[in-house]
């Protein structure tokens, strides 16, 4: 399989990106280049080779999840730099189109 312009059209377009002219002919280089990579892997012969799970043998150690200290609505609201009876007040960041 090659990459061509057609199919660098359209992944930039599916990933919302556009590229000049000698940047596409980069990128589809760069394209050929990892298909080869993958092409190069598929001659290898993996078939006595375990799939690999996990990348170690190390496990988790996790801690319970205990409450220790419980606050208040009030005393939440103390930590705030500026709040109501009810709610911490902070800039509007969504605007009505």
């Amino acid at each position: 399989m090659k990459i061509d312009n057609d199919t660098v059209d359209k992944i930039a377009h599916l990933a919302r990106l556009e590229f000049a002219n000698e940047a596409k002919e980069e990128i589809k280089k760069d394209m050929n280049n990892m298909l080869g990579f993958i092409e190069k892997l598929n001659e290898l012969d993996t078939s006595s080779v375990e799939p690999l799970i996990y990348m170690s043998d190390e496990v988790n150690v996790l801690r319970e999840d205990d409450v220790i200290q419980v606050i208040n609505q009030e005393e939440a609201l103390k930590n705030g730099p500026k709040h109501d009876s009810d709610y911490f007040k902070v800039p509007k960041v969504i605007e009505k189109a």
